[in-house]
């Protein structure tokens, strides 16, 4: 795959266990060519936990991308009407950004991204990573899934007997996603083996 033309936001939300895999993720994005756009929540801003310092995630991220970042509400609101947006990424997604998402909720640069985006027509891919995926945001998914243009990132229980209700995107599989997201077509299968 080449994305040496596309301009990707990259939405990233406050499920820190799958911060080192989303790294990993923006850098196969730069090493694929593409322009990466980081957008942050308020949690991925301020929350230092034990998967490490928000601060050091922050700067790391805008270091490989080679962008500042948009890092507040109003930073996020221009996507919409500048239109500079190929595809929009959001990963991880917790199950919060999810049922937020779904319900018009915009309280998060990376809401607010997605939703300024979306205005446009275009496709926003979701990597989901919730515990309670198959409990109280069982509906949230399925109610997504049925959005116009919103894509998902293959998924599968992590942790089936620790964790029966969690649900954690194969990230790996996210440039792929990506690809047939941008001819408008769900990548299959969605429901995967444990991430």
């Amino acid at each position: 795959m080449d994305f040496a033309n596309y301009n990707i936001g990259y939405g990233i939300t406050g499920s820190f266990c799958t911060f080192s895999k989303t790294r990993k993720e923006v850098i196969h994005l730069k090493e694929m060519g593409a322009n990466v756009i980081p957008i942050f929540s308020f949690q991925t801003l301020s929350c230092d936990t034990r998967f490490g310092s928000a601060k050091e995630f922050v700067d790391g991220i805008c270091d490989i991308t080679g962008n500042e970042g948009i890092k507040t509400i109003s930073q996020a609101e221009p996507i919409g009407p500048n239109n500079f947006l190929d595809i929009m990424v959001i990963a991880p997604c917790t199950g919060n950004s999810a049922a937020k998402l779904c319900n018009g909720i915009i309280d998060t640069p990376v809401l607010m991204a997605a939703k300024a985006h979306m205005r446009n027509g275009k496709p926003l891919v979701i990597a989901i990573s919730t515990n309670d995926a198959l409990g109280v945001n069982f509906k949230t998914i399925g109610m997504l899934m049925n959005m116009k243009n919103i894509y998902f990132v293959p998924f599968g229980q992590d942790n089936y007997k620790g964790k029966p209700n969690s649900l954690v995107a194969k990230m790996e599989l996210l440039p792929e996603t990506i690809e047939m997201a941008m001819k408008g077509k769900q990548i299959q299968p969605v429901l995967v083996s444990g991430s």
